[in-house]
């Protein structure tokens, strides 16, 4: 069996191709398993690995938990805001004070774009970037990549539409990097202004016109809007950007083919997608939060390996 390439998985524009197959082949394997009566593995018996987000998170924070209890090893949970973070101690400090701990691997979560790169220079765990910042957010591309690959058995040649906060998403720039190395056509569509100025040197096509990008595409991604992540207003109203980008079934109803909706959560129902389309057929929401768990094994098995 081939190896992983990396001692970490700190972006997906490190990683190769070839990578991304081979934490795909481990997943379809992991998949099997937690969909068995006994969903447990002892592949990471005796490893730890410490949980550290510096940002609040829910669907990650459980997804590697359960992925590390799947995988039988031994978790450290620990959350910045109420840690001594907000007392004043440096990353470094608190990354110190886990690894005399002896932990294994670092699952990190960090509002600065780079903590985690900076965070492999420094220690010698195997790192796993949770998502750091507007920057990348590796597992989740894996696991989207994933998804697109179980409905429609490749991605490559597939036409994927990524629609919304294309500027503050992690989710975005990672996903650009995952489908590209995997040979999917991408389209990135919203509005002007969440638009990063970079985005046409990335390979992907542009589009302002939701229907038109609809009509191209065979998968639509649908972005939450990063209010949180806004220090400016960047469109007039909620109301206005759902009328312009939002995903309904009247747009829906209006192509003449099936398309598949995507959703990296959480959801902002009735914002960039409504209920009836996030719970319709087309919709594979759920899948992909099945598969997250699947894909976070198969990621901390391979690097397990690696350490």
């Amino acid at each position: 069996m081939s190896t992983f390439s990396k001692k970490h998985l700190l972006g997906i524009k490190d990683i190769t191709s070839d990578d991304i197959e081979l934490v795909f082949e481990t997943a379809d394997n992991f998949k099997a398993i937690i969909n068995r009566p006994i969903k447990k593995v002892p592949s990471l018996r005796d490893i730890t690995v410490a949980n550290i987000f510096f940002e609040n998170s829910t669907r990650t924070r459980i997804s590697f938990e359960l992925a590390q209890k799947r995988l039988s090893a031994d978790i450290v949970n620990f959350s910045a805001s109420s840690s001594s973070v907000s007392k004043g101690e440096t990353l470094i400090d608190t990354v110190n004070n886990i690894l005399a701990m002896k932990v294994d691997m670092v699952v990190m979560r960090h509002p600065a774009p780079g903590a985690c790169v900076f965070l492999s220079q420094h220690i010698g765990a195997n790192i796993i970037n949770a998502g750091d910042g507007t920057h990348e957010h590796p597992t989740q591309a894996l696991l989207d990549a994933f998804s697109i690959r179980e409905k429609l058995g490749s991605v490559r040649g597939k036409k994927v539409a990524i629609v919304g906060d294309i500027t503050h998403s992690r989710v975005a720039l990672s996903n650009i990097y995952a489908l590209k190395k995997l040979g999917a056509e991408v389209m990135v569509c919203g509005p002007t202004t969440l638009m990063p100025k970079y985005i046409g040197s990335l390979g992907v096509k542009v589009e302002h016109d939701l229907m038109k990008a609809l009509n191209w595409c065979d998968v639509a991604n649908m972005l939450r809007i990063q209010l949180e992540r806004q220090d400016n207003k960047y469109f007039p109203s909620l109301r206005e950007y759902s009328m312009l980008y939002g995903l309904n079934k009247e747009r829906l109803d209006k192509l003449d083919k099936e398309i598949v909706i995507m959703h990296p959560g959480p959801i902002n129902r009735g914002v960039e997608i409504t209920s009836d389309v996030a719970d319709s057929k087309h919709s594979i929401i759920l899948n992909q939060v099945e598969n997250g768990v699947a894909v976070r094994m198969a990621v901390m098995f391979l690097l397990a390996g690696q350490g």
